[in-house]
């Protein structure tokens, strides 16, 4: 494989990486009715990378489960869909959710049944996975006009163009690094490179001149050893 075949693979696996990380970390907004609130001893294993980190608040005990709080909702579609309700903290993701206690009251207020529906607008972050057990956590809670609402993602589109905005500042930086000191050391090496590849022409020629010349020699040294012929 050439170098430039893996700088392609290697350029795609680093933008598949990166969405996937803006994929979880991203919040995300879905319409959905709140149809029971509770909290469940979960057994975390492996995949307690997709959970808060044990010092935010949540409780584990001695055994190791943790005392999680989960939101159940159901789709306009009619698809469930669970949430999550843990403190994020100060580390990641960023989100310094501190109020899980009282945003579990408020889901709880206002959870319905499919004949007297109330719809709800859900911020949240992460995935949910059957296979994993992972789910999304709820950040917010907004009660909309319908099903059929769907509130602008502000957050995300904001996060998204100072991404950008940084994206584009350090690429512009990275261009005149480049062009002051990358592109001409790379010019330099080459020069070098294209002058040592001459001097290794010219010895091989040089070298072949003298083989051509020595053999010759042996032959006319070995040809004046030889009987004349009659």
């Amino acid at each position: 494989m050439s170098m430039r075949n893996v700088q392609v693979v290697l350029g795609v696996l680093f933008g598949v990486a990166v969405f996937l990380f803006l994929d979880y970390a991203l919040p995300s907004r879905e319409t959905v009715r709140i149809t029971n609130t509770y909290n469940k001893l979960t057994d975390l294993g492996w995949n307690r990378i997709f959970y808060a980190a044990p010092d935010t608040g949540t409780v584990e005990n001695q055994q190791g489960l943790r005392d999680i709080r989960f939101i159940d909702t159901v789709k306009p579609n009619g698809k469930p869909l669970v949430y999550r309700n843990e403190d994020t903290g100060l580390i990641w993701p960023p989100y310094f959710k501190y109020d899980s206690s009282n945003l579990h009251a408020v889901a709880g207020d206002l959870r319905s049944t499919s004949e007297s529906p109330r719809w709800v607008s859900i911020t949240s972050y992460g995935w949910r996975n059957d296979l994993l057990t992972i789910f999304p956590n709820a950040i917010s809670i907004t009660p909309v006009a319908g099903p059929g609402e769907r509130p602008t993602n502000w957050p995300a589109l904001v996060i998204l163009v100072i991404l950008g905005i940084l994206l584009a500042l350090f690429w512009r930086a990275w261009n005149r690094f480049r062009e002051a000191r990358i592109s001409p050391a790379v010019t330099r090496a080459e020069r070098r490179l294209e002058r040592m590849d001459a001097r290794a022409d010219r010895a091989r020629e040089r070298l072949g001149s003298e083989a051509r010349e020595a053999r010759g020699r042996f032959r006319g040294w070995v040809q004046s050893w030889r009987p004349p012929r009659r």
